[in-house]
């Protein structure tokens, strides 16, 4: 019979994780060079999946009996989806130009053909990790790093929860997406300061980049202002009533759908048959939706940080269902990302390569779609400091694209284990 856990109302629980959280967002962001050194090595997300995992696994807290993960995957995950996607300019993003959009493109078909590629090579290498993906359908875990490195956490919690990942296969997947992607970062980084051999190899035509900054340096962003109580609620309404029309939506289409289950299970389809897949979809649909309203407006005023907040107390309350002693590691799984990243970097230079593009579009498009909001214009500003939202714009689009790419990943993964 399970030991009952220490702690029990839910109401403390909720206190501990956001102090916890509080505390990592702090020491995150801190400009001490230990703190910057150590979340070098280890990301602020798999912190927030460890720490609860470990109060789990020692008896502090049960994610079983917790009524927070069901709150929060719910709740704050479709509204969060509909204000972070309802910030995204996409009129500036197709003003960037053809060829950085190209090569971003590009480099989002690499990953999500790129998974299944890797996952299919490995397969037929390894015998034995074949057999270890069956039976412990690895796919449901490698198809979250898809979500991750297009989307970013929120499409890669969404897709977690879509396809029923494991909590010890997901925090292995966290691991190997953290250290695959932070190398290829790196490798970027390193690579501005042979940009003009790079271009040369390309025979790019860095004109390009001028256009960009010209267009970039002639604009003149609003200042953020603090949100008062009015824009609070009104941020509040348009994430979770988003999510209401997203919930009854989903209802309604999953109900239609039922009574053709069969079919579609035979065909393939069986994930549409899931309420929080459509949840998922609509939600993002939505956001998109209004993007193009003065909603995204509401950028200025918090919206993304506050979506973000959702998204990092999702992870710890998936990470209260975790079992420390249950994982294991994988170096299959390692080798799965590596060539799937290597896939992901051949198709990029390929198009650059004929595009004429510069590196600068593929280091930025590249992280736009691995790392997203937080590092991409990071890596654009090494180009230039100018260039930094071109980082921003590609990244919020990739954002749009993560659960769509992720989900087309995964109907492919299916196939080829």
């Amino acid at each position: 019979m399970p030991k009952e856990p220490l702690i029990t109302q839910d109401a403390i629980i909720l206190g501990i994780l956001l102090a916890l959280l509080a505390l990592i967002f702090h020491t995150s962001r801190s400009e001490h060079r230990s703190w910057q050194k150590f979340y070098n090595l280890i990301p602020a997300l798999l912190l927030c999946y460890i720490f609860p995992g470990a109060m789990n696994s020692f008896g502090i807290i049960s994610g079983e009996q917790s009524k927070l993960y069901t709150v929060a995957s719910q709740y704050l995950l479709p509204a969060a989806l509909v204000l972070l996607t309802s910030t995204a300019d996409l009129r500036s993003i197709l003003r960037l130009g053809n060829k950085a959009l190209l090569v971003f493109l590009a480099g989002t078909l690499g990953i999500v053909i790129g998974g299944p590629i890797a996952l299919a090579l490995v397969s037929s290498l390894s015998p034995e990790f074949r057999q270890q993906a069956i039976d412990q359908q690895l796919w449901k875990g490698l198809v979250t790093i898809s979500g991750s490195w297009i989307g970013g956490s929120s499409s890669q919690i969404a897709l977690k929860e879509i396809y029923g990942c494991s909590e010890a296969l997901f925090v292995i997947i966290l691991v190997v997406d953290a250290i695959v992607s932070n190398v290829w970062t790196a490798c970027l980084i390193y690579g501005a300061a042979f940009s003009g051999r790079i271009d040369r190899f390309l025979k790019a035509d860095t004109s390009s980049i001028e256009a960009v900054k010209v267009r970039i340096l002639s604009y003149r962003e609003e200042r953020d202002k603090p949100a008062d109580l009015t824009d609070l609620s009104t941020i509040l309404a348009l994430g979770f009533g988003g999510a209401a029309v997203a919930h009854a939506l989903a209802s309604w289409l999953t109900q239609t759908f039922q009574p053709h289950a069969d079919w579609m299970r035979v065909h393939g389809l069986e994930p549409f048959l899931s309420n929080f897949l459509w949840v998922v979809i609509l939600s993002t649909t939505l956001g998109i939706g209004l993007s193009f309203t003065r909603a995204r407006k509401l950028e200025k005023l918090g919206t993304t940080d506050l979506s973000t907040l959702f998204i990092y107390f999702l992870i710890m309350t998936i990470g209260m269902r975790l079992d420390l002693s249950t994982i294991s590691g994988n170096l299959g799984l390692f080798a799965v990302a590596i060539i799937w990243m290597l896939i992901h970097i051949l198709i990029m230079f390929i198009a650059a390569r004929v595009l004429k593009a510069p590196y600068f579009f593929v280091a930025v498009g590249s992280q736009a779609n691995i790392g997203g909001v937080a590092t991409a214009p990071a890596v654009a500003s090494v180009f230039h400091p100018a260039l930094a939202p071109v980082g921003v714009l590609l990244a919020v689009l990739s954002h749009v694209l993560g659960t769509y790419g992720g989900i087309a990943c995964a109907w492919m993964m299916q196939l080829v284990q």
